[in-house]
Parts: structure tokens; sequence; C-alpha cells
């Protein structure tokens, strides 16, 4: 399994899922969570997608949560110092 490849097909996917939600929630005026996010892309992976398996890893769920919440942020998009 490419870790690499998968990470940034779970960005992108994070991604579209930002921009979706946030775009609806502006022309709707109706506000959203991170985890409405998190939804939207767990709805879109398919079935067999790979999951952290490490016993007491974060969840993917909680992947997902951190990178939205960084791509909101605009943390993803800054350069490390």
């Amino acid at each position: 399994m490419d870790l690499e490849a998968l990470a940034a097909d779970l960005i992108a996917r994070t991604h579209t899922a930002v921009e979706q939600v946030a775009g609806l929630s502006a022309h709707t005026g109706i506000t959203f969570k991170v985890a409405d996010i998190v939804d939207a892309v767990e709805r879109d992976l398919p079935a067999d997608y790979p999951a952290p398996t490490a016993e007491g890893s974060l969840t993917r769920r909680d992947v997902i949560t951190s990178m939205a919440e960084d791509i909101l942020s605009g943390a993803m998009y800054e350069n490390p110092a």
C-alpha cells in the first residue's frame, strides 16, 4: 500500500468536501460543522477504502477531522518553519 498516495487521495477528497459544504453554506446561510465535512468524505469513500488498523491509533474520522480543520484554518497551506 502506497501510504503517500493514500494520504494525498484523502487530502484531495477532504478538500473537495470542504469546498462543497462551505459553498452550500455560503449559498444557503446554513452553518456547518467539521463533522459535516467528515460525513461527506466518509459517504464518498469506496467500501474497501483503507482505515487505520494499529491498536490505539487514530480513526479515519480523526484523520479526516484534522485534515478538514487544517484546510479551513489555512494551516495545510502554510510553509513549515
